[in-house]
């Protein structure tokens, strides 16, 4: 599909610092200390979470709006 690996230096870790910053809230809001009854469960539970993640949780580093309100504010700013 042509689709090309992202790799930096070692101990560079500016490319990866979105998505850990995302699964470490993730594993302490969504997944610590949590049971699923099934696989189907926990994938339908983890989309609502991500769900929930983009749309109607507030966060500080994006001045007090939700990705998806901030993506949108970016885009109407240019």
């Amino acid at each position: 599909m042509g689709l090309v690996q992202s790799m930096s230096r070692k101990a560079t870790c500016l490319d990866n610092a979105c998505i850990e910053g995302f699964f470490g809230h993730m594993k302490d809001e969504f997944f610590r200390g949590r049971e699923f009854d099934s696989f189907d469960s926990f994938k339908e539970q983890l989309d609502s979470y991500i769900t929930y993640w983009n749309t109607r949780r507030y966060q500080v580093r994006l001045k007090g709006m939700t990705p998806v309100q901030y993506r949108g504010h970016s885009i109407r700013a240019t």
